[in-house]
């Protein structure tokens, strides 16, 4: 076990493509916040002691700007950038490849700056207080190398009001270890229900169901063992599947099934939302708001 606090990781170098704009540093709370601060926020609060953002260097500049004002004197900040070359072990990447490679991808290029237990989440994600208090327990207590976690959200509080969205789906065992993340890329509302499609066909899952949000709890040692799984999905996919992305809930279940780690399930209650799509905002913007008048956040985060 580390004594240093533990670290955030904020995956916030994707190009989002369904939301058609640079939502990570977009303003969404009633100061202009951005969503991740409303993470930073609860980390600090919950603990943590440093944070770890996975940008593209092309916008390294603008970022920072943005947020080191707001942060500095607050948290240990650092950086680590994304790019289709890194962990390349020499691949020629094909000209027409111009998405990044997948969360996996981005938490492999943390590699070097990793010196203890972190946990990772998405930039675009609201994941509440509690979910932080959670992660930062686990971290502290009980994390070691071959023992992480993964919050469990209920399926009905992640879901989007204006379009389908990929969820993980979590299986557990009786000792509440989660036994496979299944990614299901096509999940919408519908009259109340929650609907699957899958190869054409619509089936509805349970509004309980347990979900994966990106929430993770590790140690830098799954990281370096990714390392040698990501050399196999570039000579898997490389030349034949140009939108392929390596994704840590896919790389989570292949950890566990592969025998070498254990993931427990942190269930937690915490109503999700985020900007998946454009039409998101609005409803974002009034759950800050909602939880601003309630006197759960600040009207200014860093004032």
């Amino acid at each position: 076990m580390s004594e240093l606090k533990p670290s955030l990781v904020i995956l916030a170098a994707g190009m989002a493509s369904r939301y058609g704009g640079n939502k990570q540093t977009e303003s969404f709370g009633p100061s202009g916040e951005t969503i991740m601060e409303y993470s930073i926020y609860d980390a600090i609060k919950a603990g943590f002691g440093k944070v770890i953002f996975i940008i593209r260097e092309e916008f390294a500049a603008a970022f920072k700007a943005a947020i080191e004002p707001k942060l500095a004197g607050k948290v240990e900040l650092d950086y680590v950038y994304q790019s289709l070359d890194k962990f390349s072990g020499g691949r020629k990447i094909p000209n027409e490849r111009t998405k990044p490679f997948g969360t996996q991808h981005a938490l492999l290029c943390t590699k070097d700056v990793l010196d203890g237990p972190f946990a990772v989440i998405n930039a675009d994600d609201f994941y509440g207080y509690e979910a932080f208090q959670l992660a930062y327990e686990f971290l502290s207590t009980a994390v070691q190398d071959g023992k992480y976690a993964s919050l469990g959200y209920e399926l009905k509080n992640t879901l989007s009001d204006n379009g389908s969205v990929t969820r993980g789906e979590i299986s557990v065992n009786e000792a509440g270890n989660i036994t496979g993340i299944i990614e299901r890329k096509s999940i919408f509302k519908k009259d109340g229900l929650a609907v699957l499609e899958e190869d054409g066909e619509e089936r509805t899952l349970p509004l309980d169901t347990k979900v994966s949000m990106n929430f993770f709890c590790f140690t830098p040692e799954f990281v370096n063992w990714s390392e040698g799984e990501y050399g196999k999905f570039l000579d898997e996919n490389l030349d034949t599947q140009l939108k392929a992305e390596f994704l840590i809930p896919e790389v989570a279940d292949i950890c566990i099934n592969a025998g070498k780690a254990e993931l427990k399930m942190i269930p937690t209650t915490a109503k999700w939302f985020g900007v998946t799509f454009k039409e998101d905002a609005a409803i974002v913007k009034a759950e800050l708001q909602k939880l601003v008048d309630e006197g759960v956040y600040p009207a200014n985060l860093w004032s």
